[in-house]
């Protein structure tokens, strides 16, 4: 029989985590349609009452966003246009009830290849905060998803936030994404860009693609061609050849030769709406 715990402190659910064995929920909304039909067998460590662990919340050098934010508080929250690419995101996680449920932090540490927040976060240079009974410790996004459904979190760790810099120019930001159908869909392709620009140029730009390799990729050379263009010029920028971080998969929803046209396609018109 499974043991159900729901801890109001921190120090409560990281003193049971070290126990071993126990399952972290946050949402649920992975972990429940996984298991339809079938009797839970793993002990549950329920984080949703750690209210120190919810809300998004600005300090000296950076954004906060807590593990248990859910996608609902991002739509909500009021933010500058960097974190646009997030919002729009935020909309392609399910419907409104699972927006209501889902948190920012268990997207990452589902760590599917199609999740939709992991561009979105890749582009803003996001930083996971973890924590454990050893203390915390931070790490970059692209070294916490190590790859399908596998993260670094070490066994008794949690993720407690996810932290984004302060932009040191103006900037704005972009996600599109392409499914089989317009809603409630899981994706073809995706991308999220954001860009810091001053007197009509690019100082800055960071590009990421979902759901076209087994973890969503930084695009470096596309990142450094951007710098210096007039805002007006983006689109053009975009090259086959900047793809190649990828290592396009094949599955039932598309082939890795589809996958990179649409990327491509999809990274022309973000640009072109930044512009």
């Amino acid at each position: 029989m499974s043991v159900y715990t729901r801890p109001t402190r921190l120090s409560e659910a990281l003193a049971l985590l070290a126990r071993g064995g126990q399952t972290i929920l946050a949402g649920g909304t992975d972990h429940y349609p996984a298991r339809v039909g079938k009797p839970l067998r793993e002990d549950i460590v329920d984080l949703t009452a750690l209210r120190e662990l919810r809300g998004i919340s600005v300090r000296a050098a950076d954004w906060r966003i807590g593990a248990t934010t859910t996608w609902t508080d991002v739509l909500e929250a009021k933010l500058p246009p960097l974190f646009d690419c997030l919002k729009l995101a935020a909309r392609e996680v399910g419907g409104i009830q699972i927006q209501n449920s889902g948190t920012v932090a268990g997207n990452l540490c589902n760590a599917s290849p199609a999740a939709d927040g992991v561009p979105a976060l890749l582009a803003l240079d996001a930083t996971i905060e973890v924590a454990g009974n050893g203390g915390k410790r931070t790490l970059p996004l692209d070294r916490f998803i190590l790859g399908p459904r596998k993260t670094a979190l070490a066994p008794g760790e949690l993720v407690t936030a996810i932290l984004v810099r302060k932009a040191e120019h103006e900037a704005k930001s972009d996600f599109l994404k392409l499914g089989a159908r317009k809603y409630l869909v899981i994706s073809i392709a995706m991308v999220a860009i954001v860009i810091e620009h001053e007197s009509g140029r690019v100082r800055a730009a960071r590009v990421a693609v979902g759901s076209c390799s087994p973890v969503a990729k930084r695009l470096p050379a596309l990142e450094q061609a951007l710098v210096g263009k007039p805002l007006a010029e983006l689109s053009a920028c975009a090259q086959p050849g900047h793809l190649e971080p990828l290592s396009a998969i094949d599955d039932v929803r598309g082939t890795a030769a589809y996958r990179n046209d649409v990327a491509l396609t999809l990274l022309r018109r973000s640009l072109e709406r930044l512009a």
